[in-house]
């Protein structure tokens, strides 16, 4: 994606960027979908600069009283009896990295299964773990010998060419037969966003989680919901995990955990699974002080009476606002889907094929010609044009920002 300017963005506010020349942007994706409550919300800053006048870091051995304050928060609306939690990380590659050893640590098998398009983290671990081929590319290291990868429930685009109203559920036949034939027979666990965000905002149905569980069950498998980017009200609901029945024993979480872009991780479990030494995964950074204010003021936000309900409701108008594009302009959008605040629209050709082309042109031209910030999938390799305003977003706001697009569309005919 080439959403570049020659101005250098200096003010933030609300979910707008202003650069030097005094032009002001609408961002639609909450930045790189961190910034959960915006580029400047109040309570937030305040309470990190208050942080940052006081002291900013201490050695983890003295702020596990923080950590257990921000733990707190997190685990009052966990699902699953999840009831414990490990803050050592700043990214959510090293909480997916925490969680895949907490899942063989416990398990002593070794194999770790995720989905295509998946997107776990930047770290070559992560990468390999990962279901994007092309970003292994001559990163030797970033191939995962212990690392299975099984189709996705891509309901648009069902590898098994199969309608979703008579669904027999293959996906999971086909991740039973990996575990079977795949395999090393010693699988640790599964590995899976509950909205697949970087690979299309692809939003698996109902009925495979609960298979999913079903079959982690008969197999001894650990199942973590990656919820880097579904979590911390993203979707309407305080996790994904809660709003789709997941079910899960391990949920990471990252990006909007720092409410205004602060970089903050956590890895919530049931307590059986918290088997890690302190020295197994530790990085200097993690639960800094900074990081843990910025999570903790901004779950304060989040878990707010009302707050929630809110996202839910705005979430509806933004669904109402852009489905009818799809009706609107057929031979570009072939489905919007989403859920919450986290929402894409998949970009085809006049066949219906999938046209990563046409989607990175609609996101330039609303960047050049509307100032309009969108973001595409799977690095500007995928067709789908995501649109995730932050949480904060007021419904003006929405409709301001489906208004930009929709003139893009039109501009593109």
């Amino acid at each position: 994606m080439s959403t570049t300017t020659e101005s250098r963005f200096s003010i933030g506010k609300g979910i707008r960027l202003i650069d030097d020349a005094g032009n002001e942007y609408l961002d639609g994706v909450s930045g790189t979908f961190n910034l959960s409550l915006g580029y400047n919300h109040p309570y937030v800053v305040e309470k990190i600069q208050e942080q940052v006048g006081n002291l900013t870091h201490m050695s983890s051995s003295f702020t596990e009283p923080y950590v257990d304050e921000v733990l707190s928060l997190l685990l009052q609306e966990a699902p699953n009896g999840i009831d414990a939690g490990w803050m050592r990380d700043i990214t959510g590659s090293t909480a997916n990295e925490c969680a895949t050893k907490i899942a063989q640590k416990y398990t002593g098998d070794t194999d770790i299964v995720s989905l295509f398009y998946s997107h776990h983290g930047q770290t070559q671990f992560a990468t390999g773990i990962s279901g994007n081929a092309f970003r292994r590319k001559g990163f030797p290291n970033s191939s995962v010998p212990n690392s299975l990868h099984v189709p996705v429930p891509y309901c648009y685009r069902c590898p098994f060419q199969t309608d979703p109203d008579h669904c027999a559920m293959q996906c999971i036949e086909a991740l039973s037969d990996q575990l079977e034939f795949g395999g090393s027979g010693s699988t640790a666990c599964m590995i899976i966003e509950p909205i697949l965000g970087n690979g299309g905002n692809i939003i698996p149905p109902m009925e495979y989680f609960k298979q999913l569980r079903k079959l982690c069950d008969e197999h001894e498998m650990i199942l973590i919901a990656d919820e880097v980017q579904t979590g911390v009200g993203r979707t309407g609901e305080m996790y994904a995990s809660t709003l789709f029945d997941i079910k899960p024993d391990i949920i990471t979480l990252a990006k909007g955990l720092g409410g205004i872009g602060v970089p903050v991780a956590a890895v919530l479990m049931q307590s059986r699974l918290n088997v890690l030494e302190k020295h197994e995964h530790s990085f200097t950074s993690g639960s800094n002080m900074i990081s843990l204010t910025a999570a903790k003021s901004t779950m304060e936000v989040v878990s707010a009476p009302g707050f929630l309900e809110s996202v839910r409701s705005k979430g509806e108008l933004l669904g109402n606002l852009l489905s009818p594009l799809a009706e609107l302009y057929p031979d570009t959008i072939g489905e919007a889907r989403g859920v919450g605040l986290m929402w894409g629209l998949e970009i085809v050709d006049a066949d219906n094929a999938p046209d990563s082309r046409k989607a990175n042109a609609i996101i330039d031209m609303a960047f050049k010609e509307e100032n309009l910030i969108l973001r595409g999938s799977r690095y500007g390799f995928g067709n789908v044009v995501k649109v995730r305003p932050s949480l904060t977003v007021t419904e003006d706001e929405l409709v301001e920002i489906v208004g930009r697009l929709e003139r893009v569309l039109q501009k593109m005919g």
